[in-house]
C-alpha cells in the first residue's frame, strides 16, 4: 500500500497541501580545500538554544529568528524549545549529538578528518508552514555571519 494511503485523511491532506518552496537553482558551492583543512559549522532547525536564551515562539506569527550557540557550550546548557506533534524529541534528550553533533565533529577534528569546528552554531525553529521569511531574511544574515566566522562548509541538521 502506498505511504499516503496509510495516513489519515488529515495527515494526507496536510502533506499534499504543504506550501513547500521549490528552487530550480539550489545554492551550493564546491569546497575549495580538503575537508581536513576546512572550518565546519553546524546549522540546525531543531529549535535549540542556550538555557538562558529566549525560547523559540510557537504559533502565529511564525518565529523566523535564530539563536547563536557558542560551539564550546556544554550540552547541559543547550535546550530545545521546538515542539511539534510529528517530532519525537526522545533521542535528542538522550544524546544531543542526534541533532547537534558537536562532539562527533570535535572527534573528526581531533583525528584530522576536519580542519576545525566553527566558533558558533546557528539554530532555527523547524517545521515552519511558510519558511519564506527565514529564507529571505534570517538565513542570509546567518550566511553572512558564517562567512565572517571563516566557515568553509556547513553541516545542516534537521529537526
Amino acid at each position: 500500500m502506498p505511504l499516503l494511503e496509510r495516513l489519515s485523511e488529515v495527515e494526507r491532506s496536510t502533506l499534499l497541501n504543504y506550501p513547500a518552496l521549490e528552487h530550480d537553482d539550489a545554492p551550493s558551492a564546491p569546497l575549495r580545500k580538503p575537508l581536513s583543512q576546512a572550518t565546519l559549522a553546524v546549522v540546525t532547525t531543531a529549535g535549540l538554544h542556550l538555557r538562558d536564551d529566549a525560547p523559540f515562539r510557537h504559533g502565529a506569527p511564525p518565529d523566523h529568528t535564530y539563536r547563536v550557540i557558542p560551539s564550546d557550550t556544554p550540552p547541559a546548557e543547550i535546550v530545545q524549545s521546538h515542539t511539534s506533534i510529528g517530532f519525537d524529541r526522545t533521542g535528542v534528550y538522550r544524546d544531543l549529538n542526534v541533532t547537534l553533533p558537536l562532539e562527533r565533529v570535535r572527534e573528526l577534528v581531533a583525528v584530522g578528518e576536519v580542519g576545525a569546528l566553527a566558533p558558533r552554531v546557528y539554530s532555527f525553529l523547524g517545521a515552519q508552514r511558510d519558511p519564506r521569511r527565514t529564507a529571505d531574511e534570517s538565513a542570509p544574515e546567518v550566511a553572512r555571519r558564517l562567512l565572517d566566522d571563516g566557515v568553509d562548509a556547513v553541516l545542516l541538521t534537521p529537526t
